[in-house]
């Protein structure tokens, strides 16, 4: 746990990808097996489900910390994130570094876990003695861990890198033995480092291959004739298998959402055996694709009504074949899986379609049909080298994303809160507005676009212009403009405003404009009606 909680702050203080990497991989080499595997899956972006809720553990603070609750709002509003300002008030009384040195596997298997077994008293009790017995660093991995709010500043890619460096195994090998299921231990930390790792669970996924931002002109990639054009869909990136007679679906987040498109893995049980497709969940409806929004509805369910899969009727557009009677396609040009994807789904069932190709002939007639995107209800275009292999991750030159220019407005910051690792001693996650007649309407909230400057810039006024405090969220004199960008728009009865938009960020401060003309609450509701 000592040493875990020592590569957190490493990773945490350091924007350095080399470092991180020398960081994690130096770590691998010292710990454990059982360590070095529980390790790997939290870094690897997976996360515990959370023990103890924040509530709770406020609760508990109040009473352990003997000072009045509202100096422990106050130091909470200060420091800005919960685990911390526990660690702050809590280990005090273990400042030297403490003599339990227990294996961040034995933490998680013998004390957290049984927490979920025991009643609450025992729960307060235990977590509270071990607040006065941990120090600072471990103190606040510990209520980390407790939240499952553990999030580490590093990408799969930089973890597989490291791994890389340790067990010698090249970088895609490990890529796809991190995927799918598996549980921590020696065991998966062996099997890990073994020279040959043979597929075992027919359910598990390849690692998906992205596609990077085009910026500029897209004659710069060459030849029109060398590339493979799509269109961008606007659904849920996906890989469909069907092993050992059985259906599988995996999102991009690796997360299996097969029970969400039972009539997906329907139609998957008429592909033959060994069969990977990779491809996007759309909602269709009519002979086209249906707004993202109403996708979300089939994510959102807990149960799943006749009623609603009649309402949001679903396809899988297949634009990839990874493997073909149990064969690894992968390394095949694109051309050629093309061609075997396109025998392969010449007959299937109408819920399984391949994605059309664009053929316009010259990137001056694929500018113009891009600019029909919206039309279509797509992003953008996808570009793909004819000869180009599937990879692991973002590897920029082979796939490219051309999307279409993001829609923009200008709105009020009426709300500001502090974010998280590095920055949760810094106001950087904002709540923005829009006029509805004379009121200022919360329609987005967004937190990345500003330079680091203006970040700091941006905190000190926020510090001294604040109107009113809820916990860490401070109410902001509605003054400041910023210009926001976003992809989507949509009807929501779940917010005040009426609608959502999609992927919200900052483009730009707009210290030039004042708040009485940033962009009304009506001219958002004409897109949406548009």
């Amino acid at each position: 746990m000592k040493a875990f909680a020592a590569l957190y702050e490493e990773l945490d203080t350091t924007q350095s990808t080399n470092l991180k990497v020398a960081a994690m991989a130096r770590y691998f080499r010292e710990a454990p097996p059982a360590d070095a595997a529980w390790a790997t899956y939290i870094l690897s972006g997976r996360r515990l489900k959370r023990f103890i809720g924040p509530a709770l553990l406020k609760r508990w603070l109040i009473g352990e910390a003997s000072l009045p609750e509202w100096l422990i709002d106050e130091s909470y509003s200060s420091v800005g994130d919960l685990a911390e300002t526990i660690a702050l008030l809590t280990a005090g009384t273990a400042q030297a570094e403490s003599a339990d040195d227990t294996a961040l596997a034995d933490w998680i298997e013998d004390r957290l876990l049984p927490l979920r077994e025991v009643d609450e008293e025992t729960q307060r009790r235990t977590i509270v003695g071990w607040w006065r017995e941990l120090p600072y660093r471990q103190c606040f991995l510990l209520n980390k861990l407790l939240t499952g709010e553990l999030r580490v500043g590093v990408s799969q890619l930089l973890v597989t890198r490291a791994l890389a460096d340790v067990t010698g195994i090249e970088r895609t090998e490990l890529a796809g033995r991190l995927m799918g299921e598996w549980q921590p231990g020696p065991v998966f930390w062996q099997a890990l480092h073994a020279a040959e790792s043979p597929r075992t669970d027919p359910a598990v996924p390849y690692p998906f291959f992205l596609a990077s931002p085009l910026e500029g002109d897209p004659a710069q990639l060459g030849e029109r004739a060398a590339w493979q054009v799509e269109w961008k869909w606007d659904g849920i990136r996906g890989q469909l298998i069907r092993r050992a007679s059985e259906c599988h679906l995996w999102s991009r987040g690796e997360e299996r959402i097969t029970e969400r498109f039972p009539e997906l893995v329907d139609a998957a049980a008429s592909l033959p055996d060994g069969v990977v497709l990779d491809g996007e969940v759309v909602a269709w409806k009519d002979g086209r694709i249906q707004p993202f929004a109403l996708l979300q509805q089939r994510i959102g369910r807990k149960k799943l009504t006749a009623a609603i899969l009649a309402s949001v009727p679903v396809q899988f557009l297949a634009y990839d074949l990874l493997e073909l009677a149990g064969n690894d396609l992968r390394a095949a040009p694109l051309r050629e899986r093309r061609a075997e994807l396109e025998k392969l789904l010449a007959s299937a069932t109408p819920i399984l379609q391949l994605s059309p190709l664009v053929t316009a002939e010259s990137w001056e007639e694929l500018a113009a049909a891009r600019a029909d995107s919206r039309q279509r209800n797509v992003e953008g275009l996808m570009l793909k080298a004819l000869d180009s292999s599937y990879g692991t991750g973002r590897q920029r030159g082979a796939w490219w994303k051309w999307k279409i220019e993001p829609h923009s407005f200008d709105a009020v910051m009426i709300y500001a809160q502090p974010g998280q690792g590095r920055r949760s001693n810094l106001y950087t996650d904002y709540t923005f507005g829009v006029w509805r007649e004379r009121e200022l309407v919360p329609v987005a909230k967004a937190y990345s676009g500003l330079s680091n400057p203006e970040v700091e810039q941006l905190d000190r006024w926020i510090r001294t212009h604040t109107v009113e405090k809820f916990g860490p969220v401070r109410s902001v004199e509605q003054t400041q403009v910023f210009e926001l960008a976003y992809e989507g728009i949509a009807a929501s009865s779940r917010h005040k405003s009426g609608i959502a938009l999609r992927f919200p960020r900052i483009v730009r401060w707009r210290t030039d404009k004042p708040a009485a003309e940033a962009d009304t609450l009506a001219s958002l509701q004409a897109i949406l009606d548009n």
